[in-house]
């Protein structure tokens, strides 16, 4: 089941270990592709998986993205977002 909460979106992993979607805005001069998705387990909201390659030009965009996100593209970035390393919360 996906629950949806502002900018986050929660999702249970096939483990049953609940994670959160979330739009990170990246500060800088330069506006366009400023905010990427972010995936995080719920219990460990220090551990951060960014997806920087997953970009939108506003945080209504990235939040209507997550709104419309499958499960199962969830999962599949997910598999992705953790193949690549998580790094500590800012």
């Amino acid at each position: 089941m996906t629950n949806r909460e502002g900018t986050m979106m929660t999702f249970t992993d096939r483990e049953g270990r609940i994670w959160e979607a979330l739009v990170r805005e990246e500060p800088g001069m330069d506006y366009k592709g400023r905010f990427h998705m972010v995936l995080r387990p719920a219990d460990e909201p220090t551990i951060e998986y960014p997806l920087e390659d997953i970009r939108w030009n506003t945080e209504r965009t990235g939040q209507r993205t997550l709104e419309t996100m499958s499960d199962v593209e969830l999962h599949r970035r997910l598999r992705s977002a953790v193949g690549r390393g998580g790094v500590p919360a800012r």
